[in-house]
């Protein structure tokens, strides 16, 4: 079956959208015929051009700018390596936590990352569907890939403003849960063309340290965090629009600080004992079994120092929906969790079409409410 590809690997026989199809069908075969049936006849936009994203092989890599489709949005993409390194922390490291260990070597094949968090800028398109809303005010026309973009789940409004007044353009998106992230990522596959998901646990932590073994990207001093982070003490109790510190070695904005960031895995506090001897832990991950707890890395705005070290981990809980008032609380919203955010990797080595139907699990969103 045909992976997704970009427009300009789409070959003579299958056009972007049929090579599309093929990999996100997934069950919703009846949906999409009914599309296709309409697509055929549609004048479509021409897609976005962006030659430096397609890669053979890791040599082949470049930074690129990824553009969403009939918006004015876009973000940045740098390419990671692949590599081994020791995940966890040393016993040694000053406020080392039990769940980060033991420390165990891992091999992770080479990927891309977004040099910033999900901002509200790209995610809103999404949540509030602000692209088909366009096309219908201005009369454009979407593109092959927007047929299936649009058949992808939405998350429902919410019943007040996430920001909590802390800003929108250019700051990045928080309160979600680890479904809305995943279902972000693969609505913006499906946009795109372009495979794009959460980072596992292991990969997020490799990115984070970018060829260190110190407690931060940037040596061992907490001292020094004030020119790499937001935490509670530099923060003014607000998150920050991204990139406004230094970035990591790899280039990599607020990997200490500014939100914690959603990775695919489960949280447990034995989580590194539970991986298989015989799966590189670099391509595997601890897939959720329940509601929580569910991890997130990095720290963010309203932590102290500690837990804005690269090995630092955090478990998800109920309370970080406490103030949703509705029944049932909402599968996409984390009302409290207002230092929660991601950002998305792209593999340079597609998964197959079972992997990217694990990566996109729907199994916690209401029936009523799937497409």
């Amino acid at each position: 079956m045909p992976r997704l590809v970009s427009s300009a690997h789409c070959g003579h026989t299958l056009s972007p959208i049929c090579s599309l199809a093929r990999s996100l069908v997934l069950g919703m075969a009846a949906l999409f015929i009914a599309e296709f049936a309409n697509a055929d006849e549609e004048a479509f936009a021409p897609l976005p051009d962006v030659p430096d994203a397609e890669a053979a092989a890791e040599a082949d890599m470049q930074p690129y700018t990824e553009i969403i489709a009939g918006t004015s949005a876009t973000f940045d993409m740098l390419p990671i390596p692949g590599g081994e390194f020791v995940m966890g922390s040393a016993e040694d490291e000053a406020n080392r936590q039990d769940d980060e260990g033991p420390q165990h070597t891992v091999q992770v094949e080479p990927f891309w990352m977004g040099k910033h968090e999900v901002t509200w800028d790209e995610y809103e398109i999404w949540m509030f569907s602000l692209d088909v809303q366009r096309r219908q005010v201005t009369g454009e026309p979407r593109t092959e890939y927007d047929v299936l973009a649009d058949t992808v789940t939405r998350c429902t409004k919410p019943y007040t403003d996430m920001t909590f007044g802390m800003g929108k353009a250019g700051y990045p998106a928080i309160c979600m849960t680890q479904l809305a992230a995943k279902t972000y990522c693969r609505w913006l596959t499906a946009k795109t063309g372009r495979f794009y998901r959460l980072p596992t646990e292991a990969e997020w932590e490799y990115a984070c340290r970018a060829g260190t073994t110190s407690a931060y990207s940037f040596g061992d001093d907490p001292d020094d965090l004030d020119d790499y982070g937001w935490y509670y003490d530099n923060s003014d109790d607000a998150y920050h629009k991204v990139g406004r510190k230094e970035p990591n070695p790899w280039g990599l904005y607020d990997m200490h600080g500014n939100v914690s960031e959603w990775v695919m895995d489960a949280y447990a506090e034995d989580g590194y004992t539970k991986r298989p001897a015989d799966m590189p832990a670099g391509q595997w991950w601890l897939e959720p079994t329940s509601l929580y707890p569910r991890t997130v890395r990095g720290g963010s705005w309203d932590d102290d120092p500690d837990g804005l070290r690269s090995a630092g981990r955090r478990g998800s809980d109920s309370s970080w929906k406490a103030q949703d008032p509705q029944l049932p609380q909402s599968v996409w919203y984390h009302t409290d969790a207002l230092f929660v955010g991601f950002r998305v990797v792209r593999p340079l080595h597609e998964p197959s079409d079972e992997e990217q139907a694990r990566y996109w699990s729907v199994d916690e969103v209401p029936k009523d409410q799937r497409q």
